[in-house]
């Protein structure tokens, strides 16, 4: 390899790590959103505390834009959601692709 082409190497590795690490933190995000979801639901909060609302709000506001893409899709069974899962199913494909053509 000629010199110029190793720091570009590493250049595109970074970048593909970083972006393998958001895909991670989202799809934490996602699963935590669920879970919290479900725990509210199930009554799980103190009635006017503020932290429980603002953590909520914040996964609400950062999880519900991608996932209601695959609701629009894909209609829940009853009481089960499977969207979330096939969301994370996408995001997890479709991030390994866009990471393995950033390394190249």
């Amino acid at each position: 390899m000629t010199p110029a082409a190793l720091p570009i190497a590493a250049v595109r590795d970074d970048i593909a790590g970083f972006v393998s690490a958001i895909i991670t933190v989202y799809t934490l995000l996602i699963i935590a959103y669920i879970l919290s979801s479900m725990f509210f639901a199930f009554g799980g909060r103190v009635p006017y505390a503020r932290w429980s609302s603002a953590v909520l709000g914040f996964l609400r506001d950062v999880c519900e834009p991608y996932l209601s893409v695959f609701r629009r899709f894909i209609p829940p069974l009853g009481p089960i959601d499977l969207s979330p899962v096939i969301a994370i199913i996408v995001l997890r494909i479709v991030g390994g692709i866009v990471v393995g053509l950033i390394q190249g």
